[in-house]
């Protein structure tokens, strides 16, 4: 079987948080169980795709600059008989943060969320009464590693008005309240690999900043967490990510209790650097679909 380890074209845009590239180190790792796998950057034009059996999905870290290419080539995966994972249709409503909605209506807790398009004429004043606070993040809904994200202060929203019109001809924006427990406590994520726990790390933004990716100087500290923890993550896998191999589920706990941020299924960091036994628990995912 011949495996595609799918990767970007690295333009050093997002920054590793190891010295040592991820990527290659799943990569060697997964060469030397013996498998016949190598890294292919997605959006090459000069990839035979019908050479591959299966395509895992890994650091195509530059997806939602050119989301409708990559739609259109998971479907040409589909077309050559390449099995995709995570699968398309999972991916592919995963990519909008539209998502969201979906997991609120299954009375799963999820960060408070509002939606702008194009033809909105939001007036945000509402969203500060309506959640209480004096800050919302605003973000693309096709979007990651903080592209386009920003903290809005009410003191200063008069300041945005013109901005975000310019900004919601670009697509559509999700509205959230800023919560003070990730500033304050940090960010969760649980990494899953075949729905079953594998490691877990608590992520920190630098002093004066409010996002944590490492990109943007954040910290990360492996966790051990309760079993009821690792179980309220669980849930949400439980829900919307049964056939995935690899899952991260991102929150924060607000009076003791995870509320998710993102389900992250196409190309999470997967901080495997930060457990021994990290690699083995991809591994043993991974041979359910070989």
């Amino acid at each position: 079987m011949n495996i595609a380890l799918i990767t970007y074209q690295d333009q050093q845009k997002y920054l590793s948080p190891t010295q040592e590239n991820e990527d290659d180190t799943l990569l060697n790792f997964l060469q030397e169980k013996g498998l016949s796998i190598k890294k292919v950057i997605w959006n090459n034009p000069e990839v035979n795709w019908e050479q591959y059996d299966l395509a895992i999905l890994k650091s195509p870290w530059d997806y939602f600059d050119h989301v409708n290419d990559f739609y259109q080539w998971i479907d040409q995966l589909s077309k050559c008989g390449v099995r995709l994972l995570n699968p398309p249709e999972i991916v592919k409503w995963n990519a909008d943060k539209h998502y969201l909605k979906d997991i609120d209506a299954q009375q799963l807790a999820v960060t408070p969320s509002a939606f702008l398009n194009q033809t909105s004429s939001p007036d945000l004043r509402m969203y500060f009464e309506k959640w209480q606070t004096d800050r919302l993040i605003i973000k693309p809904c096709i979007s990651g590693g903080a592209n386009h994200t920003y903290q809005l202060k009410k003191e200063a929203l008069h300041l945005w008005e013109n901005q975000l019109s310019e900004l919601l001809k670009s697509g559509d924006f999700i509205v959230q309240p800023f919560l003070n427990e990730v500033t304050e406590q940090g960010e969760w994520s649980f990494i899953f690999f075949g729905n079953e726990w594998s490691h877990c790390v608590l992520k920190k933004a630098k002093e004066g900043d409010f996002r944590v990716q490492h990109s943007f100087g954040g910290t990360i500290h492996p966790q051990q967490p309760s079993q009821e923890l690792i179980a309220a993550a669980q849930k949400y896998l439980e829900a919307f990510a049964t056939d995935c191999l690899y899952a991260r589920v991102d929150g924060t706990l607000i009076n003791g209790e995870f509320v998710l941020m993102e389900l992250e299924l196409i190309e999470p960091f997967l901080f495997l650097h930060t457990t021994p036994e990290s690699l083995e628990n991809y591994y043993q995912a991974l041979k359910k679909w070989l």
